[in-house]
């Protein structure tokens, strides 16, 4: 068949400046999804894409070409109003495990479709997946099966969901085109939009453990996807928080998960349970739910922890099996005394990395029980010879670089200076 454009034209508009036509981007996507455009060509092109930039009307075409190239979901024979939920990740940041079950118990049903770690952040399917039996490939219709009798669903994305966006994504991550504001938007609000949800509630993080580590960017970021969002029909708003520190006292896979159960039971840090109370509220808000009961009263009563394990158990995982823990572990002091002023959250991100919890590259295993426990966050007091952290690891070899990258990641003052913190909420964007 005889094609449309040339990829050079189009590659050269961008070069030189000039806003590409809905006919051109309609064009680029589909022929790069049938092979049509080579990846050498579609690299150049999302190269002059974050040199120079899309405006709205662009970025919102290039969205729904995404979308085009795949199915669209539906949950219309659901009783329930669907709500979800995306960061866009962090260091510790597991608040989807005890949220979705949340949500849930609170009258919503949450169709979340997640991803796996790449580098410092890790994956919410990688830290379910250290849950014996727990698979995370559902077809649609187990998915809707699920949300019918749990009301709520973790899942990776079938292969008919923006076919174009998985070919995308792979390429960026090897172009250094990853940091594209115009491309990072389409490519979480094409998955969002054809997931089907009529809610969503964007978690867009900042600070030094954050892929947006400045915080204009995640306005940016944050104002253009709820753009995206409310122009596809999907009542969308985006909370910018804090991942200046890890967020709770974990990072690692199981690790994660043990956690997130101790959030379910009631009790766990401060900061995941109150980021987790602050998003059901919001995701209640927005899908216009009246809750069945307060979620704070739900995380105490058991009613989330309930659907939480009808939720793993649905999808083939054990919620009573023992968690795998690491072969080998090692503790991290404190060097000196006095007050915890600043941790962080990347180096402890990429120490967790370093040590198995997470990849360098697609397709990579990651170690169930590997990564760092937190002892003390800023804030409080601590003693020389305290323990800071504690690594986990099957392999003891992995330590060193670890403890290498960890030097320097917690400040203690003596002096009595002031902690510069974030606020856990920094602003909400709403459509």
């Amino acid at each position: 068949m005889s094609e449309q454009f040339a990829a050079v034209e189009i590659i050269s508009a961008k070069r030189d400046h000039c806003e590409l036509s809905d006919p051109q981007i309609d064009w680029v996507i589909d022929a790069y999804t049938r092979g049509v455009v080579a990846d050498e060509q579609m690299s150049a092109l999302l190269m002059a894409i974050l040199l120079n930039g899309m405006n709205s009307r662009e970025i919102s075409r290039w969205t729904d070409a995404m979308i085009n190239s795949g199915e669209r979901m539906s949950w219309s024979t659901l009783s329930r109003p669907t709500v979800d939920k995306h960061s866009t990740g962090g260091v510790g940041d597991k608040i989807t495990l005890p949220l979705a079950p949340l949500v849930a118990a609170c009258g919503g049903a949450v169709p979340q479709l997640s991803g796996r770690g790449l580098g410092h952040t890790g994956g919410t399917l990688d830290k379910l997946e250290s849950i014996p039996g727990w698979r995370a490939s559902l077809t649609n219709q187990e998915m809707l099966k699920v949300l019918h009798e749990v009301g709520a669903v973790i899942c990776a994305a079938g292969d008919g969901l923006a076919p174009a966006d998985k070919k995308l994504y792979a390429l960026r991550d090897v172009t250094a085109t990853v940091e594209a504001i115009p491309l990072i938007a389409s490519s979480i609000m094409s998955k969002k939009i054809a997931e089907g949800t009529s809610a969503l509630v964007l978690d867009v993080k900042t600070g030094v453990g954050a892929f947006m580590s400045d915080p204009l960017k995640a306005r940016e970021l944050a104002t253009i996807m709820v753009g995206l969002g409310t122009r596809a029909g999907v009542k969308t708003t985006a909370l910018i928080t804090a991942m200046d520190v890890p967020l709770g006292l974990t990072a690692g896979n199981a690790l994660e998960v043990r956690e997130s159960v101790e959030v379910l039971s009631g009790g766990g840090p401060a900061d995941v349970v109150e980021l987790t109370l602050i998003l059901a509220q919001e995701m209640l808000s927005l899908a216009k739910i009246k809750p069945l009961m307060d979620p704070a009263d739900a995380l105490k009563n058991g009613a989330a922890m309930d659907h939480w394990r009808r939720m793993i158990q649905a999808q083939g995982g054990d919620p009573d099996a023992a968690l795998p823990i690491a072969k080998e572990q090692q503790i991290v002091r404190a060097h000196s005394t006095g007050e915890l002023i600043g941790m962080d959250a990347m180096k402890v991100g990429i120490a967790a990395w370093r040590l198995g919890a997470g990849r360098s590259r697609q397709g990579e295993k990651v170690q169930a029980g590997a990564g760092i426990e937190i002892h003390a966050k800023p804030g409080e007091l601590v003693t020389i010879g305290q323990p800071l952290y504690t690594l986990h690891t099957d392999e003891a070899d992995r330590f060193q670089g670890a403890e290498e990258i960890l030097q320097g990641s917690a400040q203690i003052s003596s002096s009595g200076e002031k902690i510069t913190r974030l606020p856990l909420i920094i602003e909400r964007i709403e459509g």
